[in-house]
């Protein structure tokens, strides 16, 4: 029996991944609460259980008395047995949160096993994990029986036991596949510095070498693309860039805007802003589809980015320098100079400043501090309609282009349409020549099988007639044959009854001789039948 209990501990060790110590554990708690079933009412706070590891021998003490097996009955056996199985649940559980919660940040896989409120249940074998809606792309369709991989995003404790949390949104999902893809980042060789990501629509990714010979962007896309295939399919179609790091800021956003083209880089350190100036048609580019390009740049730098065109930039200089405050009304060069020791150096800090704050300027009243903030505020206003207007008009005639370019394309498409046309019909024409020439060989084919038929029928039928021709034949020789036998019978029949006519006659007396010419007279009549004339048998047998 000990060895029997020492197998099956074994085995629920090997099978649920629970310690033997925890399985003793729990024997000894339900030996303890069997126990208090038998002792009743009596005092239960003194009893113990221990168990031997190594033999399986089991005592129960109450107090200083040990509490044998027999006075246990089947209430008892039965509270045991229901405390052993919530013990082996609750340690199943326990391994189940622990394995999990070490699994953190790492990929499982499993088959969709039902859908809760949005929420997907895959079954992950031992136990089950939630793909709640918010971590799931739109994109993505699931069925159920169908396969699915996660990122494990956290493990909660529930009264129904540990919850795992999967994400299919989480930029640590792209990491992970590319961990799988490509060697050289599992073997360290190739660094992921960064990713950003908008689940379902693109992501960026920066990667760096620790060896020259060993080039990141290429390991990572692999031979002919095989490589990020696999991880795009995966994420079902997701856009994927990758991206060479550089710890050199400038160069890095430049990698990180592509694919357009940066012709400018500013930095302002101080804002922890970056300023990209790039050409007119790079614009577009640059900014991305809903501005998507540059947040994910800027995610993936970790600055703000701004990007203009060059010539908005120098259209914007040069209209910064038409703000002079000189040009304000009632300042001079001594005024100016004062403006900008105390701090307000440029028309707009004048425009937003209040009349009070430039009294304490030098020969700066009342009436000229007001007269200050509505000439700037003016000036501030004309400048704004200008800029709009210029933005107006290359609006546009950026809008002309895409129109001209629109119809261009449309042009074209129909010139591929009608061509395409042409070379259906012509095809078609070429499928009904050989329909009609294909016809045309099945009607000489069937009219040739039908002659065939025909030669065939009359050979069968001449056939037929030789054959009748020859059971005619046969039927008349057989006939003869049997009419010549016929006759040699009668002839025989003939000449025996000759013979007997013949010896009776001798032996008569002349008395009869009358008597005896009778038959005689009839038997040379027969014999002259036969000679002259034919039987009525041969008559019938000519006729026919």
């Amino acid at each position: 029996m000990n060895d029997e209990l020492l197998s099956v501990l074994e085995h629920i060790e090997r099978e649920k991944g629970i310690k033997k110590e925890v399985l003793f554990q729990a024997i000894e708690a339900a030996l303890i609460s069997a126990a208090r079933k038998v002792l009743g009412k009596k005092d239960t706070e003194g009893i113990t259980a221990k168990i031997d590891h190594e033999t399986c021998e089991i005592k129960i003490y109450n107090g200083d008395e040990e509490i044998r097996s027999a006075e246990f009955g089947r209430i008892s056996a039965q509270t045991a047995k229901q405390v052993i199985i919530q013990k082996i649940r609750e340690a199943e559980r326990d391994v189940i949160f622990e394995d999990y919660t070490e699994r953190i940040g790492t990929l499982v896989s499993g088959n969709v096993h039902r859908f809760e409120r949005g929420a997907i249940v895959v079954d992950l074998g031992k136990t089950e994990a939630v793909l709640p809606r918010r971590e799931q792309c739109q994109k993505e369709r699931y069925r159920q029986g169908e396969r699915i991989r996660g990122y494990i995003l956290r493990v909660e404790r529930t009264p129904k036991g540990p919850e795992i949390v999967l994400s299919r949104t989480h930029p640590g999902l792209v990491k992970r596949l590319f961990e799988i893809e490509v060697p050289e980042i599992s073997d360290g060789i190739v660094e992921i510095k960064g990713i950003a990501r908008e689940a379902g629509e693109r992501s960026k990714i920066a990667v760096s070498s620790k060896e020259e010979k060993v080039d990141a962007v290429g390991a990572c896309v692999g031979m002919r693309g095989s490589r990020v295939k696999n991880v795009v399919k995966e994420l079902y179609g997701e856009r994927v860039d990758i991206v060479r790091w550089n710890s050199e800021i400038k160069e890095f956003v430049k990698a990180a805007i592509s694919p357009a083209e940066v012709a400018e880089v500013r930095i302002d350190t101080d804002t922890n802003r970056i300023e990209l100036m790039v050409e007119n048609d790079q614009l577009s580019l640059a900014i991305g589809k809903h501005g998507q390009n540059v947040r994910l740049a800027s995610k993936l730098v970790g600055c703000e980015i701004d990007i203009r065109s060059k010539v908005d930039a120098k259209e914007k200089e040069a209209l910064a320098k038409k703000l002079n405050l000189s040009k304000l009304a009632g300042v001079g060069k001594k005024t100016a100079e004062d403006l900008k020791k105390a701090g307000f150096d440029t028309v707009p800090k004048i425009a937003a400043a209040k009349a009070a704050e430039l009294l304490g300027v030098p020969g700066v009243g009342a009436k000229t501090a007001e007269k200050l903030v509505a000439s700037a505020k003016e000036m501030i206003a004309d400048i704004s309609k200008k800029m709009e207007s210029i933005k107006q008009a290359r609006r546009e005639q950026d809008q002309k282009e895409k129109v001209e370019e629109a119809a261009k394309e449309i042009a074209e498409a129909e010139k591929a349409e009608e061509a395409a046309k042409e070379v259906i019909e012509a095809e078609k024409a070429e499928e009904a020549t050989k329909e009609d020439g294909e016809a045309e060989k099945t009607e000489e084919a069937t009219k040739e099988d039908g002659e065939a038929e025909k030669t065939e029928e009359v050979v069968k039928e001449a056939a037929e007639e030789e054959k009748a021709e020859e059971t005619t034949k046969e039927a008349a020789e057989e006939e003869k044959s049997e009419e010549v036998a016929k006759e040699d019978d009668e002839t025989e029949k003939v000449k025996e009854a000759k013979k007997e006519t013949k010896e009776p006659a001798i032996k008569k007396e002349p008395e009869t001789e009358d008597e005896d010419e009778e038959p005689q007279k009839d038997a040379e009549a027969d014999e002259k039948k036969d000679g002259d004339g034919d039987s009525p048998k041969d008559n019938d047998t000519k006729e026919e």
